[in-house]
């Protein structure tokens, strides 16, 4: 491990900066980026294992992951956890945490960073098995990565700073000391869409803070997950700090939460699925002896509004960047544009001729707009276009794209004339489809802004700073853009989570994020 000298030494000639963006325009970046997806279409379809206390494992049931841009192509074998295996992965975190605990902050610090510059060695690599496994383009890819890089350096960085605590005051003839320690083992359920960032970042906060880990990968991306962990192992992971484990939610995963001895649950993914943890976790089992802790982050129905004296310009700009990136595959997305009377004509006219330029492709290509993640997702997608038909005017899309490799392909969607309570502007959809509805005035636009359940991010386009700063109070989302996009909150700039049933509001990438893995002890001593 790396010296506490050391570690000081990067932190205060390194100030934590964000991971810049890779030019793929600069023809050095994209032969990189074209070799790297070479040389990772010929390790398609290795079979990985499960990681328990270090020792590799194999089940009979296995998840096959597979390209969504061609269905036959399969990117991962990985063992299949049932619920059985439960209360082996339990143990092999118990048995590591004693050690892993009492580990120097310092050291602990120097895992992410060593991890974080191994990462960054491999970059173009990262990205490929990215564009493979769910289908990110080049610029979506090098955002995940580059977060995923960003989180390990911000949260070592964090973990130092939190070694540092103090008491407000020291109390006339006493000794206080306040100390974060960890609380023991998490289990770790990240969602497929950020498969990389977001997976190893509740990861990474959880094992800096002295946890130890049972991370159970989403089923539609756990070879990224494998890679990671392997690239842990080599940055000098102890065994059982951090034990891999892919497995169907209702059964592993549930299991895992419900255990007496897991004391906290770091989840991204649906509100649905949120619940049923939020829930099992606050039924006290036989043996518990603490409350358990839940970090929840659990989508969103994203607005934007574009006031009467917005850039229209950039309101299009924003909007469409933030609908259709990675079309619409993230809880930050766009996927109801609330447009003021005085400019809905034109800017439906001029949205609707912009989306019809974004045409599906493979990533591999690296076109703008891909595929949905899975089969599943796309009858999920096509069955709310049926129902927008219903409650809008249809300006583009409205159905599958097929190709002849079988890809899950949607044409980018926009319903214009939509109610405020239709179903489309209220449910999630998690695809590329657009609501485009129109307010009379600025607080006719607040109202509908926040009536629906969720409460993650939004946008405000306008010139008239009044406008603004009403936003800032009443606009009720954890993640607020003026004159900008609804996505891509950047690490130590915009820490990230919502309200409501967008989850816990447990700001990812923010300087109380790793608080909630940890527990405050309180140390006082009286001086002789």
């Amino acid at each position: 491990m790396a010296t506490v000298d050391l570690t000081s030494a990067i932190t205060e000639q390194l100030p934590f900066s964000n991971e810049p963006f890779v030019d793929f325009s600069l023809s050095e970046n994209k032969r990189a980026m074209e070799q790297a997806l070479a040389e990772v279409k010929t390790q398609l379809g290795r079979e990985y294992d499960l990681v328990l206390g270090g020792r590799r494992l194999k089940t009979e049931g296995k998840i096959v992951s597979i390209n969504p841009a061609r269905p036959s192509e399969v990117v991962g074998i990985h063992q299949r956890a049932e619920a059985d295996l439960a209360e082996e992965a339990m143990q092999a975190a118990l048995d590591a945490f004693p050690a892993w605990s009492r580990t120097p902050v310092a050291e602990r610090a120097s895992l992410l960073f060593r991890a974080a510059g191994l990462i960054r060695e491999r970059k173009f690599e990262f990205c490929a098995w990215l564009v493979y496994e769910v289908g990110k383009n080049w610029g979506e890819a090098d955002a995940d990565v580059g977060e995923t890089i960003d989180f390990l350096e911000f949260y070592g960085r964090e973990a130092l700073r939190l070694d540092c605590a103090a008491t407000p005051i020291q109390y006339p003839g006493e000794l206080n000391r306040l100390r974060y320690i960890p609380l023991g083992v998490g289990a770790v359920i990240p969602p497929w869409n950020f498969p990389f960032a977001i997976m190893a970042g509740m990861t990474a906060a959880s094992i800096v803070c002295g946890n130890t880990v049972i991370l159970k990968p989403s089923v539609d991306a756990p070879t990224i997950a494998a890679h990671f962990m392997s690239l842990l192992e080599e940055a000098g992971l102890p065994d059982g700090v951090v034990n891999l484990c892919p497995g169907e939610g209702p059964g592993f995963g549930s299991a895992i939460v419900a255990h007496p001895k897991t004391r906290f649950v770091a989840f991204t993914g649906s509100k649905a699925v949120g619940l049923e943890i939020h829930e099992s976790a606050a039924h006290t089992q036989p043996g518990q002896i603490f409350i358990k802790r839940t970090i929840l982050e659990m989508g969103g129905k994203d607005a934007i509004i574009v006031d009467g004296d917005a850039n229209l310009e950039a309101a299009l700009d924003g909007v469409v960047a933030s609908t259709f990136g990675f079309n619409g595959q993230k809880c930050s997305a766009c996927s109801r544009v609330i447009v003021d009377a005085s400019i809905y004509d034109v800017f439906c006219d001029r949205l609707q001729e912009r989306v019809s330029k974004l045409v599906p492709g493979d990533p591999v290509a690296n076109t703008y707009t891909g595929p949905v993640i899975s089969e599943k997702s796309l009858k999920k997608v096509l069955g709310y276009i049926e129902i927008g038909k219903t409650e809008g005017r249809l300006l583009n899309g409205g159905k599958a794209i097929e190709t002849p490799e079988g890809g899950y392909y949607i044409a980018p969607t926009v319903f214009a004339d939509v109610s405020p309570t239709a179903r489309i502007a209220q449910e999630e959809i998690f695809g590329p489809v657009l609501a485009v509805i129109k307010s009379q005035s600025f607080d006719e636009a607040l109202a509908i802004a926040n009536n629906t359940e969720y409460g993650l991010t939004g946008s405000v386009y306008s010139n008239t700073r009044e406008v603004l700063d009403r936003a800032a109070v009443e606009f009720h989302v954890g993640n607020l853009y003026f004159n900008r996009k609804s996505t891509g909150a950047m690490v130590g700039a915009h820490p990230f989570g919502g309200f409501n049933m967008s989850g816990t509001d447990s700001k990812a990438g923010g300087p109380d994020y790793l608080l909630l893995f940890t527990q405050a002890k309180s140390i006082g001593e009286k001086l002789s």
